[in-house]
């Protein structure tokens, strides 16, 4: 019997890719593209529905996991590892875990994603529990690193999540919420790095944004919390204090010295200051 998932399945345009010439191969990406992107339209409630449960879980001390191997694995340690720095919080409250590990992010690691057993171990050596959330990426919802992870969340109390591009796989049926955009076939048949992978950057971009908006990291549509390790945010981190603050350029860089480059508690300093004139 054939198999019938749809990230195997054929796309009839992409039949003679091979001899396409090469503007019009970029041409049918490219509309391919615009498939995943209103398709993750289409789960969005989802997405918030996942984004309120992070926050809330998040907001009571709780841990944000992305499991997952392959491409979903590299983008669910891509979107942890932005976290600290953009937002401020530590490497532990949203961590990405790879099937195979660290090497995985630059090079196959054979048979790791085919270990159900290794995914419910990295959680369980975490301490995942009561309290956590786990989200499991996986285009097709079948590999078994995935499964059996977010399966030993379940077990130890954790919540789950799944971003996948097969409603109907085993990966949907297992969580609590499955984000579930159908992309349909790929240009390459079985890559899912193309519109799968697309799609769950796109998911998993806006859920953190929406998740770290949502524990106050964000003043209107600035960055406040952000660490500024180099130039370029420093000198957006002296812009914030300026604008939000309504302040010269020498007092916000007199203040981030103070504060050692902490956005918010420079603009603390000056809602205090500005109370305190208030009083007298």
């Amino acid at each position: 019997m054939a198999d019938r998932r749809p990230t195997e399945a054929s796309l009839e345009g992409s039949l003679a890719l091979d001899e396409m010439p090469t503007l019009d191969m970029l041409q049918l990406i490219h509309a391919q593209d615009g498939i995943a992107h209103a398709a993750v339209a289409e789960v969005l409630p989802r997405v918030a529905e996942a984004a309120e449960a992070l926050a809330t879980a998040m907001g009571g001390g709780g841990r944000w996991f992305n499991v997952g191997a392959g491409t979903s694995g590299r983008i669910g340690v891509l979107d942890a590892s932005e976290i600290p720095p953009t937002y401020g919080l530590p490497p532990r409250a949203v961590q990405g875990i790879i099937a195979g590990g660290d090497r995985a992010l630059r090079s196959a690691v054979e048979g790791a994603e085919d270990d159900a057993e290794a995914g419910a171990l990295e959680l369980e050596e975490r301490g995942v529990t009561l309290g956590d959330v786990v989200v499991g990426l996986s285009a097709s919802g079948t590999t078994p690193f995935v499964l059996g992870a977010v399966e030993a969340a379940g077990k130890l109390g954790a919540r789950t999540v799944a971003i996948t591009c097969d409603p109907d796989s085993p990966l949907a049926d297992s969580v609590e919420i499955a984000i579930a955009p159908r992309v349909g076939a790929e240009v390459v048949t079985g890559s899912t790095r193309m519109k799968g992978g697309l799609a769950q950057k796109m998911i998993l971009t806006a859920l953190s944004t929406a998740v770290m908006v949502g524990l106050g990291r964000v003043r209107g549509h600035h960055m406040t919390h952000v660490t500024p390790v180099s130039s370029k945010l420093r000198g957006r981190a002296v812009r914030m204090v300026m604008e939000l603050g309504d302040v010269e350029r020498d007092h916000a860089r007199s203040l981030l010295r103070t504060t050692q480059g902490s956005v918010e508690a420079a603009l603390q300093m000056i809602e205090s200051q500005r109370r305190g004139g208030d009083a007298d």
